[in-house]
């Protein structure tokens, strides 16, 4: 069985640079240093061939604790020292949606790799001009869709590629939980992306249009919202996001015509367990019957990497920067969890009216 490192190589395109003399690491600058930002500063920290050089952030409280934790790194409260630095090779921008287009497009501009927080930008439109920019400047963009990282996400990867599962029936998602309210989006927003990116990942069909309904209760975001998702095949998804909910759920099930799993992503051993577990029909010749069957095998626990989703994926943009690789999770790949986004929000105003995409 393939490690998750040598999957990410075998996806990720061939190395064009043909350079022996290329650089050996990158220098990455940090814009953001909020609830994720720390996450981000440690873990490109710890790689081999990266370092933080410079992060940014308009509290001073937050710089000091980076000069505390990182006294070798620079801070500084104005994100231009860290766009304009030439000695940055790549901008992780760790900040609110709503800013992500204007500081994005000013580091593509400036000659930098970029890495943005998920999701990549507020509308379908500025990741398109985003992705436009990078491919002039032939730049490197990531979006953080750090679950694909994951060992559960990975093994499901596998799973359906193998077709273990037979031809896919439905993927249902559940992430809920009692807040955390955000300021600027929707739960949809704030919870979906997660999930819109997981499912782009495993799902080789693209969705064709989608629905959703939802209600603000508490403020005027939405804090309750059920999506669901349509495929030209016979494939169909739901996705069920709240922050109201009493407790914390965080659970997929892919159900296939041979065999079902489900994730549960908050189990400590048993994240995925698969079911040979089914329905077989057949017609009765001669007769307009059919006849159904229910089949109820055994269940197993398929072996799940231990590994830190993040590091993995730091290392992987790193390694796509210094080898001319094309990211899993690149602009394009942020663009289809944007208009899904976008298409659930246009859903949402015409209450739960169907969305091409």
């Amino acid at each position: 069985m393939k490690s998750i490192a040598d999957s990410l190589k075998d996806r990720a395109s061939i190395d064009h640079s043909g350079n022996s003399g290329a650089k050996k690491s990158i220098n990455i600058g940090v814009v953001g240093y909020g609830y994720w930002g720390p996450n981000i500063v440690r873990n490109f920290s710890i790689i081999e061939k990266a370092g933080v050089h410079t992060v940014c952030d308009y509290n001073q409280s937050a710089l000091a604790k980076i000069k505390r934790n990182y006294p070798h790194v620079a801070v500084t409260p104005d994100y231009k020292d860290v766009i304009s630095s030439k000695e940055i090779d790549a901008v992780a921008i760790i900040t609110p949606v709503s800013s992500h287009y204007e500081l994005a497009k000013k580091a593509l501009l400036n000659g930098k790799h970029i890495f943005v927080e998920k999701p990549f930008t507020a509308t379908a439109a500025q990741a398109e001009k985003l992705i436009e920019l990078a491919e002039k400047k032939k730049l490197k963009i990531m979006v953080d869709h750090t679950f694909i990282f994951t060992g559960s996400v990975r093994k499901m990867k596998q799973l359906i590629d193998d077709n273990i599962l037979g031809d896919l029936y439905y993927y249902d998602s559940m992430r809920v939980n009692l807040g955390l309210f955000q300021g600027d989006v929707n739960v949809i927003w704030d919870l979906a992306p997660h999930d819109f990116a997981i499912m782009d990942y495993l799902i080789k069909e693209k969705p064709v249009a989608l629905a959703a309904c939802g209600k603000a209760h508490v403020d005027a975001f939405e804090d309750t919202a059920y999506i669901t998702v349509y495929f030209e095949n016979n494939m169909i998804a739901h996705f069920n996001t709240n922050w109201l909910s009493p407790v914390k759920v965080r659970k997929t099930l892919v159900g296939g015509a041979n065999k079902m799993l489900v994730w549960d992503d908050l189990e400590v051993d048993e994240k995925i367990k698969v079911y040979d577990k089914g329905i077989d029909v057949r017609t009765k010749e001669g007769m307009y019957k059919m006849l159904v069957s229910y089949r109820s095998g055994d269940m197993w626990v398929p072996r799940i990497d231990n590994v830190e989703a993040l590091k993995v994926e730091t290392e992987y943009f790193t390694d796509c920067i210094l080898n001319d690789k094309i990211p899993i999770n690149d602009g394009h790949a942020g663009l289809r969890v944007v208009k899904m986004l976008e298409a659930s929000n246009g859903s949402l105003k015409k209450h739960g009216r169907m969305v091409r995409l």
